[in-house]
Parts: structure tokens; sequence; C-alpha cells
């Protein structure tokens, strides 16, 4: 019997499975030499990994019952409870008293004791595993003893740090520690200091406080093994590599990127066929040509799940050899792709798609303001030139991405959500300079709509012939949060009917109403917090945010896992006729659903990881600005205070309800805030000027106060400074 995923949970779920070691698992499922005895060791840690089993006491392994689960614990970041989530997705309650001695990320038991809303509610009965094994925070002391105050919030408990484990730490250094004792009952856990990172308050301390504190590897570090596998790739492509390939290197193949780019995935082509319809080409790097599966390499790439973009810094997914060299679409170079050739007739709409193993040749690199300046006139002469050769190609893609865009819009797609990007200016030694929004232009919406519109294509042709698949889905959003939304449009005024069963085309309808409004961007934010993250699926769902019926990551295999394992299944599944599927392609399938949750959590990570340098750095920026006046406006009200953005910085901050001029009432279902004496009343949406007065890095959390009238100051004259230098100081009693 081969030992899979798929067989030892038939073996674990059977009615005469009773728990056992390892030694008898191996006795009762045949695996007796060494190297089965391994696989099995491997599985079994896999599964006790996810909670799907436990290993008890006694070693042996049990399946949890019906109201028994397990799951990692993510505590909230106000300490008011938090959720176990179980392999299957499910969530559970617990409440903050029925967390036991539980931290955040650990693998635990819950047993469920009833209801929490719409989900179920629990309590923890034993800590299976302890994911988390290093901290990072800030190193301070008491008298004698010293302590270490994590970074994360979700922590809830100091580290205590005995005096023989300072190792070189001072007052209020970022430092790692290694956890050497987990909370017990009357015991605070304990660390020893593992690394200095440096002063807390240095601006070069954040990009490794973020590192740590969401568990990545540091940049361009990768194991020694995958490192050396990398430096085995030849940099150029041997002439063996391109028998049976497409050559489309004769044709007008180029990228468009944004200026810092470095790795280059995609690349578009475009031609209009003499019978007017349109081809279109795109060109996608061909990484699992190079990434063998179970590679040293494909595993360091699976265990990142995605590269993650901290600033101006990237930690990537793979090598550089592969990511920025040979897997790299960089011009007047031969490069492999998996190219998905589609015609389109010209309304815009999909006739027929092919996908090929190709060869390109890139024409040219072109950045989006390169582009974005061509497309409106005002590119100058050097531009021009370099952009000769592509230029008609591009006027076309200018025509084409405006009628498939037009298309997605009438399907009831949610547009032009702005990413809300920002560049930070920084001095040469590091601090922030300024904070200034950034806009998207033409050619960013060109180059996202033909990449839309590849992984549809690509999603479908799965999803058509019922194939296994790793799809990207997006869940209809809840009654909940879209009542939230209608709550919140009308405190500013508009009347918006939102059926129960909303669909993306009422969103959309909603922003283009909205899009003239000084608020746009916050009824953008509140809009996006009511959908439900998008996530990797082998089950497809469709897309709401998209409208769309297939959707996957097919365009971005250098950074994404998720994207090259879609270039796998491609080429595993080309030849496949209407028969039964190989054992390769059921291996394949069994793997799809570990492969969609693990890319998830990477993902998650990824992104939390890049808001919270960015928010750091926010944060820097009003600390470097206390005391100064800026301009606000209201996004959000409650009982403890309003909300105000900077909006010309995108920075978020607090006016707590004790610094007000009165006693303020909340008034929910109006979503406002009344004075009791001086009856004044605050808005979302209201004008505000506000004063920093407290910005602090570890919490991430800005202060303002209301400024009623900005007073200047007014400049004495060094006369008038010696004359009331003179007079002679007042006593008060």
């Amino acid at each position: 019997m081969k030992l899979t995923l798929k067989s030892l949970r038939t073996h674990f779920n059977s009615p005469e499975y009773t728990p056992g070691t390892l030694k008898s698992l191996a006795l009762q499922l045949g695996a007796s030499d060494k190297t089965s005895k391994s696989e099995l060791k491997t599985l079994l840690e896999e599964m006790t990994g996810t909670g799907e089993i436990v290993r008890d006491s006694r070693g042996r392994y049990i399946v949890p019952g019906s109201n028994n689960l397990t799951g990692i614990i993510e505590f909230t970041r106000r300490g008011l409870g938090a959720f176990v989530i179980e392999p299957g997705g499910e969530e559970i309650f617990i409440p903050p008293e029925e967390a036991g001695f539980a931290i955040h990320g650990d693998t635990v038991m819950v047993e469920v004791t009833g209801d929490y809303k719409d989900i179920h509610r629990g309590r923890v009965i034993k800590v299976l595993k302890r994911n988390k094994t290093r901290v990072v925070g800030t190193f301070k002391t008491r008298g004698i003893f010293a302590f270490v105050v994590p970074d994360d919030v979700k922590l809830k408990n100091d580290f205590y740090i005995p005096p023989e484990e300072f190792n070189g730490a001072k007052l209020d250094d970022k430092v790692i520690i290694k956890i050497t004792r987990y909370p017990t009952p009357g015991r605070n856990p304990e660390g020893s200091v593992e690394r200095v990172l440096g002063d807390s308050s240095a601006p070069e301390v954040d990009l490794m406080t973020v590192i740590y504190r969401h568990d990545l590897p540091e940049p361009d570090e990768f194991p020694q093994e995958a490192s050396a596998q990398a430096k085995k790739i030849s940099p150029t492509i041997p002439e063996r590599d391109l028998k049976g390939r497409k050559d489309f290197r004769s044709e007008v193949v180029y990228t468009i990127d944004g200026e810092d780019a470095k790795d280059f995935d995609d690349a578009i082509s475009l031609v209009r066929l003499d019978n007017g319809n349109y081809l279109l080409g795109v060109h996608i790097a061909d990484v699992s040509h190079y990434v063998f599966e179970g590679s040293a390499i494909d595993r360091e790439a699976f265990s990142r799940g995605t590269s993650v973009y901290l600033l101006d810094t990237v930690i990537p997914m793979l090598p550089f050899e592969l990511s920025n060299n040979i897997c790299s679409l960089k011009p007047d170079e031969d490069r492999l792709t998996l190219s998905l050739i589609m015609e389109l007739d010209p309304r815009g709409k999909l006739l027929s798609s092919k996908v090929e193993r190709g060869v390109i040749r890139s024409k040219r690199r072109l950045t989006y303001t390169e582009v974005n300046e061509f497309l409106e006139g005002t590119a100058s002469r050097e531009t021009l030139e370099k952009l000769e050769p592509v230029s008609g190609s591009l006027l076309l893609s200018h025509e084409l991405a405006g009628k498939i865009r037009e298309n997605r819009k009438k399907r009831g797609s949610v547009m032009d959500i702005s990413s809300r990007e920002v560049k930070i200016v920084f001095s040469d030694t590091g601090r922030v300079l300024d904070i200034i929004p950034q806009s998207r232009g033409v050619s960013e919406w060109i180059i996202e709509e033909f990449m839309i519109l590849a992984n549809e294509t690509v999603a479908e042709l799965f999803n058509d012939r019922g194939l296994p698949f790793v799809y990207r889905i997006h869940e209809e959003p809840d009654a909940e949060s879209m009542m939230q939304l209608k709550n919140y449009l009308e405190a500013l005024g508009m009347n918006v009917k939102l059926p129960r069963n909303v669909q993306p085309k009422a969103l959309q309808q909603i922003l283009e109403k909205t899009k003239d409004h000084p608020l746009h961007a916050s009824i953008e934010r509140v809009l996006v917090r009511g959908m439900k993250r998008a996530v990797y699926s082998e089950n497809n769902i469709g897309h709401f945010g998209l409208a769309s019926q297939a959707y996957t990551h097919f365009t971005s295999p250098i950074r994404r896992y998720p994207d090259l394992v879609v270039h796998r299944l491609l080429k595993v599944f080309s030849s496949r006729g209407n028969g039964e599927l190989t054992d390769e392609q059921r291996e394949y399938e069994e793997n799809l659903p570990s492969i969609a949750s693990w890319a998830s959590k990477r993902e998650r990570v990824a992104n939390e990881a890049e808001w919270d340098l960015l928010d750091m750095k926010k944060v820097e920026y009003i600390s470097n600005h206390i005391g100064e006046v800026f301009q606000g406006v209201i996004t959000g009200l409650t009982k403890f205070g309003i909300f105000v953005e900077i909006t010309e910085k995108m920075i978020s901050g607090l006016v707590h309800i004790s610094t007000l001029d009165d006693y303020y009432d909340f008034i929910e279902n109006q979503n406002i805030l009344v004075g009791r004496k001086n009856k004044r009343i605050f808005r979302i949406g209201d004008d505000l000027k506000v004063q920093a007065v407290r910005a602090d890095k570890t919490t991430m959390e800005i202060d303002f106060n209301i400024v009623e009238k900005e007073k200047k100051p007014v400049k004495k004259t060094s006369h008038e400074q010696k004359t009331r230098s003179k007079k002679p100081k007042k006593r008060h009693k």
C-alpha cells in the first residue's frame, strides 16, 4: 500500500482504527523498511502539524472527537479573545479566560462549549505544539530585573530575562529572544537574548524588527542546499531546452513594470489579424522548467510561499540566480516561457486560447511612467526613440485593454479600487523625509486587464474539464458587513439600497456614485473591509470581487508558489484525454488542498509584514513632526474617540475622547458624537485641523488633538526679549 496523506486519512477514519504509536502504525501499514518508516514519520508530522491528528503523552496518534477540534490559535490585537482556526477552515471563538496558557500561534486542542454569534465557542484543553520559539521586542529593566515587551500585541505576556541571559542588551534595545520557558500557572514566560538589533528608536532597526516579528528569512538568505542547486543552473539556455517549443523570438514581445522592478515574469505581445480580430500573447516565465518538484529550491519556495516586498527590500521566494537572472524576462535575451495565446474579436470578447511552451526574446523593458507619458502625449524625444519598435503594439494594447475593461465592468466586476500606495522618501541616513501618495496610470490598468484575462482563461480551461486545480476564490460578503457599509454611507448622508444577497455590480455602482466624494478613499476602505479575503482553494466557488466564474494566479511564478503549481498542472494535464487520472495526476490532486491552504497563510503573513513596515514608517514620520498641525478628515467615530486621516499623507490617528472640550455621547444609530453642553456634533467626513501629540512605533498608534484655531507665533524683537527678561517673575502660591 502506497503511503499518502489520503491513504493515512482513510486508515485513521476507519472504524477498526485503534490509537497506536509510530512503531505500531508502521506494522499496521506494512511500512517495514527504513524508507517507508521515514515517509510515514514525515506524513504523520504533517498531519499533527495541521491538527488533523494528535499525538498524546504516550506517543499514540489520536483522531480528535466530534466535540474536540484542533487548530492554530490567533489572539486579537485588543485582547478581546482569540480564534482557533481548524484545518478545514472552521473558526472557534475562545474567550480570554478560556485560552489557558496558550500563546498566539500555538497548535491547540479545544472543546466546543457553545455558540458565539454564528460560529462555535470553545475552551483550550491542551496545547499540542508551541509554534513560536523566538520573539522580537524591547528590552526593559526594573531594578535588577529585566524583561522584554513583545512587539506583537497579540502576545499578551512580557518575557522575564535572567541576568545571565542579557547578552549585552541595554535599556530600550530592540532584541530577539529565544523562548526558554512558556507561561505556566503563576509564572510569566522566560527567554534569553539571542541577538541585539540596536536602539529601538533607530530607523535601521525597523526592517529587521518586522522580519523577525513575522518569522521571515533574512534578505538574500537561502539554505545551503538550495543555494548550491541555484548556482548549478546555467545562466544561458542550452539548445536542447528549445526542442519542442514555439519560437516567439521574432515577434514584438516586451515587458512593462515599475521603475524599481528587478524580476520580470510577464511579457505581452499583440497584433491585429487580417480578419480584424486581436491576437494577444501573455508570456510568463517558465519557472517550472528550472524548479523541480521536491528539490531543495522547491521545498524552500513552498516554505516561503511568496516573495515579500518590504519597501525597498525584497525577500524573494526563489534564489537570485533564478528570480533576477534566468527566469527574468530581460530584454535582448532568450527566455523560456509558458505562453497563453488568445484570439479576441473586435469587441474584446475571447474566442479561443492555447497554452504553448515557448521561447521569447523581449524587445524592450518598459516602465509604467514611460508608457503613461507615451499614451498621454508627453513623452520626451529620448523616450519616443526607445519606444519606437513597440509603439504600434502599445497603441493597440490601449485600444484592446479598454474594451476588455468595459466588458468586465458590464458583468459587474468591482473596478478601480485604489491600492492607496504611498512612496516613502528617505534621507541619506535612512530617516523618513516625506510620504507621497502614488496614483496609477493607464499603463498599469492595461497590464492589469491582460493579466486578469489570462488568469481567468487558464482557470476556465481546468474548470470546464473538471480537472484538479488551484483556484483563487473570493466568497460573497456576509450580510452584517454589508449593513456596516450601508450605515457608513448613511452617516455620510447617502441613501443606498443594498439587497440581502448583494452582487458585485451593486458595490461597483456605489464606487461610481461616490467617486467625487471627498471621503471616496474612506468609503473604499470600508467596502474592502466588508468583503472577505481572497484565498487559494482546490474548490472553485468563483471570485466575487471580479464577478468571475473561475479565477487563478498564473502570471507570477517567480514570486508566488500557487502560480508555479498552476504551471506544473498545465504541463501534467496537457496531454490528458478523457480517461481516468494517472497516478501522477492523482498525487497532485491529493496535495492541492494543503498547498492552497499553506499558500493562503503565507500570503497573509507577507501582507501583514508589508503593512507593518509601512505603518512603522508613517509613525516615524509623525514622530518627527510632533506639535505640528495638519489638515485631516474624520473617517470613523467610536465611544472612545475620533479617527482622523491626514489625507495628504494617508496617515491615520486617534483623537481620544478625553481630550475633547466637553463630555461627548456616541449616538451609534446615527454614527455621531454629540457634546452634552455645547451640542457640538462630530460626523464622518468633517474636516478637522489636528495637532500630532504622540506616535508609538511599537504599538503603531498615533494620537492627535483637535486645533480649533491655529495660532501663529508672534516673533519678538531682540529689544522686547531683553526687556521681558528683566521683569521680575511673579510668585504664585
